[in-house]
């Protein structure tokens, strides 16, 4: 299986991004030397890209299936995109408080510790519906790393499209998020223009 493998720190440092957005809560002392270079259109394109990618963790290949159904569903492409990225089963689990990052959010899928409506899930790119109910598996709720993530994640905000029980170690999804409450900064409408092209 194909893995991302870059220094997390040195990677976030390259793309100008906070550490923060993964859930990873260090901070690089180094700073990038890129001298005062301008970059051209399509280098900020591909960044944004880039940036995308590295947040919800998807490889080129899946990306780009990914903003060819974008493309095809109702509504602005770009917003889609990221709809589509957010309702990923790993990166719900890391929203709802159950990953500390959303790598360990996909382990923790991938490992068939989740049910989705009953149904024990071990796809990471699982979408998620409106109504879902997500769960962490009853043989596995009384373990302690799940007391130690919610140690670390128990005083991160849930977003409004979700709801999450900390005590049953349960959510919902409410709803699809709309872009105004997905909080990655990202700059949609680039990635858009880059594989318009």
């Amino acid at each position: 299986m194909a893995r991302d493998m870059v220094p997390v720190l040195k990677r976030c440092r390259s793309l100008g991004l906070d550490p923060i957005y993964l859930g990873v809560d260090k901070k690089s002392n180094r700073q990038s030397i890129r001298g005062n270079k301008k970059k051209s259109e399509y280098g900020l394109q591909l960044t944004e890209k880039q940036k995308a990618k590295f947040i919800y963790g998807v490889l080129e290949q899946p990306f780009r299936n990914y903003f060819a159904k974008a493309e095809r569903m109702k509504g602005q492409s770009g917003e889609n995109l990221m709809v589509l990225l957010e309702c990923r089963l790993d990166n719900v689990l890391f929203r709802m408080g159950y990953g500390r990052t959303r790598k360990e959010s996909r382990q923790i899928v991938g490992h068939k510790h989740v049910s989705v409506n009953g149904n024990t899930v071990s796809i990471p790119s699982y979408q998620v519906k409106p109504g879902d109910v997500i769960e962490i598996r009853e043989k596995y709720k009384s373990s302690q790393r799940y007391k130690d993530i919610l140690e670390v994640t128990d005083a991160r905000m849930v977003p409004e499209w979700l709801e999450a029980d900390h005590e049953a170690l349960t959510g919902t999804v409410k709803e699809l998020p709309t872009r105004e409450l997905i909080d990655v900064p990202v700059n949609e409408m680039l990635i858009v223009e880059l594989y318009s092209k």
